[in-house]
């Protein structure tokens, strides 16, 4: 039987993007790369207890505000280890206040950089682990599925040019938010062309765009990925070629399957009452973070939610919220 060991692992984040790298000091495996900092978690420890631990043994700091965010399994030369991944939100100097305070500081040695986004790394190389964890980073927390069926074609694109506009003007380098197209009473023609509409505005703005259910149309006009309804991923075995794939979940298998495939994310829900399926009993939050506590991708929460519930989704383990009725609003 292969010796898996859990380590926790802290990614830094700050209100604009940048997140936190660190080197592996002298005499452990892979001295030198760059990873996320962390640590082994230790028997009797919960994951939070083991990220407090370890960021004031190598940074020097107290960790203030976390939140799960998903796990996943690494197979190196010298270990298994599953990966607890978790973002650090708020913290402090564990030293602040005290002569010679040194702030965040590398206790062991180590390097540590801020990196403004995925595509602009300037510390190398990386270990392998990184790569999950950057490929979850370049995905937008909000998520928007569009509803122009219910409040029109024109009305909607209108809606969508103004936020994207916005979301220039607040982001210019990095989308703000991706848009799935979504649009099940739609004719077949009139979906395509509201697709192309829809990619059209979005590359002004850098915002992804996922096809829902048709692989082929999303390969046809160069949309980022597809978007798997339940019913579709369950007829699957293998991942559509896209450079993005989710799934559309409501139960752990289904989360599960979805991971199998090597879906980039899953939506999970409802979360919450909802106007489209006013009889289905919502999860709620408790629910909703004991399916998503072992996910292994990225999970957004759907289902009723508002743009100022991003903060409780995140605390429950959601990547970030789906939204159509309510996508553009403040």
């Amino acid at each position: 039987m292969v010796k898996i060991t859990d380590v926790a692992v802290a990614v830094f984040v700050k209100p604009g993007g940048s997140f936190l790298l660190s080197s592996r000091p002298d005499g452990k495996p892979y001295a030198g790369y760059w990873e996320f900092p962390g640590g082994k978690i230790e028997p009797g420890e919960s994951v939070r207890d083991a990220l407090r631990r370890e960021m004031i043994e190598e940074l020097n700091v107290v960790i203030d505000e976390c939140a799960p965010w998903f796990t996943f399994m690494m197979h190196y030369e010298h270990a298994t280890v599953r990966l607890h991944t978790w973002r650090v939100t708020a913290w402090h100097d564990a030293d602040a206040g005290l002569p010679n305070a040194r702030g965040m500081y590398g206790l062991e040695g180590q390097q540590f950089a801020w990196q403004t986004s995925v595509a602009a790394l300037n510390v190398s190389p990386t270990l392998p682990g990184c790569a999950p964890i950057f490929r979850a980073l370049s995905l937008p927390t909000r998520y928007v599925v569009t509803n122009a069926t219910e409040v029109g074609v024109d009305a909607y694109l209108q809606y969508l040019r103004a936020f994207s506009a916005k979301s220039s003007r607040n982001s210019p380098s990095n989308g703000e938010f991706a848009i799935q197209v979504r649009e099940k009473a739609m004719p077949p023609f009139a979906f395509a062309a509201f697709a192309r509409e829809v990619i059209t505005v979005a590359r002004e703005c850098g915002a992804m765009v996922f096809i829902n259910a048709d692989v082929a149309l999303a390969q046809s006009l160069g949309a980022d990925g597809v978007q798997l309804p339940s019913s579709q991923l369950a007829t699957l075995s293998t991942r559509p070629d896209l450079p993005w794939v989710g799934a559309s979940v409501h139960t752990h298998d289904e989360l599960l399957h979805a991971a199998e495939i090597k879906c980039d994310f899953a939506v999970l829900g409802s979360v919450k009452a909802t106007q489209s399926h006013p009889n289905r009993p919502p999860l709620g939050w408790p629910a909703f973070a004991a399916l998503v506590l072992s996910s292994s991708i990225p999970v957004f929460a759907i289902g009723g939610m508002l743009p100022g519930d991003i903060t409780e989704a995140q605390q429950h383990g959601a990547h970030g919220i789906a939204m159509q009725r309510q996508a553009f609003a403040d």
